[in-house]
Parts: structure tokens; sequence; C-alpha cells
């Protein structure tokens, strides 16, 4: 009988404790566990942080690409498709994705690591002030922009492992 008493109590108290996840809260949370904030993987800033030029650039014999070219990659991509989502007009692109891979010299990389950095943090601006309904019509785009950044992540702590410079404290063990 004691616990057909308490029973709605404790429902009445929990509610208020309950979070109503929204499109918006959503994409963020993805977005931003790709670019900084470290959930269940390690997000590009950690990924990339404190690399040389020489590390950034490195890569196999067998065709793979470097860290500095996976950067740029995604750094075009982002860009393409945030500057597609603020409604202007698409860049000059060719269409071959291999383009997008570019190595980077020393004054490149650290003005690669900085812009990933600003593109991704501009996403995070744009999804906050955006409307609903704009939501609502371009949250598939932007969630697979969350995967395709995931994936290619990726790719880059499995380069830093391979070569050894990669600190398993950081998050990948």
């Amino acid at each position: 009988m004691r616990i057909i008493f308490v029973l709605p109590f404790l429902l009445i108290s929990f509610s208020g404790y309950s979070q109503t996840a929204t499109t918006r809260s959503i994409l963020l949370n993805q977005l931003r566990s790709t670019h900084n904030k470290a959930e269940w993987f390690v997000p590009v800033n950690t990924a990339i942080e404190g690399l040389t030029p020489e590390q950034a650039n490195w890569k196999d014999s067998s065709g793979n690409h470097s860290i500095a070219q996976l950067v740029t990659h995604l750094t075009f991509w982002n860009l393409d498709q945030l500057e597609k989502f603020k409604g202007k007009e698409k860049s000059a692109f060719n269409g071959n994705n291999d383009d997008t891979f570019t190595p980077a010299t020393a004054a490149q990389w650290e003005a690669s690591v900085k812009r990933i950095d600003s593109v991704l943090t501009a996403w995070e601006t744009i999804i906050e002030q955006a409307d609903e309904t704009k939501l609502s019509t371009q949250y598939t785009t932007i969630a697979n922009i969350s995967a395709h950044n995931a994936y290619h992540i990726g790719q880059i702590l499995y380069i830093r492992k391979l070569r050894g410079n990669w600190n398993p404290e950081k998050g990948v063990k």
C-alpha cells in the first residue's frame, strides 16, 4: 500500500529531471563530439593537437592520405556544406574529390589546424541560431557531416598510432 502512495510522488519528482532532446541539441552534440568535446571518441582538435608539419604530412607508400590531407579534406567539405546551409552560392569545384586532399607546408599546417577549428565553430554557431524549420530540412546533411568527420578522425588516429606519435591518455588506448 505504501508503494502505491509513494509512487506518484516519485514520478513527479523525477519528471523535472527528464530532458527532451531536440533536433538542435542532437546536431550540436554530434558536431561538438567531432570538434572539441571528447565523448565516445576523440574529437578532431585533440586528434591533430601537437602534430608537427612533418608528422601531419607523412604518408605511406600505398596511396593513403596523410593527416594534413585528411584535415584539408574535412575543412573543404565542412565549409562547402556550411556555405550551402547559409544559402550562399556554391564555390567553383571541379567535382574531383581527390582534389580536396591537399598536403600542407609548415605554414599551411598551422593555418589548417586553425581553419578546421574555425569552420567547425561556425557550424555550431549557425546551428545554435538556426530556426527549427531550417534544421528540420537540413538535419540529415548535418548528421552526415558529423559521421564523415568521425570517419576521417578515426583515420587520423590510426595514422598517429601507426607512427607512434599518439598519446593514449588522450582517449584511445
